[in-house]
């Protein structure tokens, strides 16, 4: 069992940098592959970025490539999500989740998911 508490949401004018942050509780947290997934109203969950259980690996939507940088310590049991150059069509709620079966881009389907946090971009 994995909880995920996100934090670091926010309002920030375009241009503007944020950065997301997850907890996780639980022993394994290095065992899990771990994702952001954000919703935008009325859209479907869109995968933004994924990382590895050891932190080898990331992936990314091309759309913030470049732009985001996704990160994990497991000694800290947190995952984070640097954002930058943020643009209005990166608003949304963003979301940490959790998964032992691995990491791949595109993945939007998780065993764990977060609360959500809202990232709000204004021109």
């Amino acid at each position: 069992q994995v909880q995920l508490v996100e934090s670091g949401g926010g309002l920030v004018q375009a241009g503007g940098s944020l950065r997301l942050s997850c907890a996780a509780s639980g022993r394994t947290f290095s065992t899990y592959g771990m994702g952001w997934v954000r919703q935008a109203p009325g859209k479907e969950r869109e995968f933004v970025a994924g990382i590895s259980a050891s932190g080898g690996k990331t992936y990314y939507t091309n759309s913030v490539k470049g732009r985001f940088t996704i990160s994990r310590v497991n000694a800290k049991n947190t995952v984070s999500l640097q954002m930058n150059s943020l643009k209005p069509e990166d608003t949304a709620v963003y979301y940490c989740a959790a998964d032992e079966g691995g990491i791949w881009p595109g993945k939007t389907r998780y065993e764990y998911w977060g609360q959500g946090t809202q990232v709000t971009v204004s021109s």
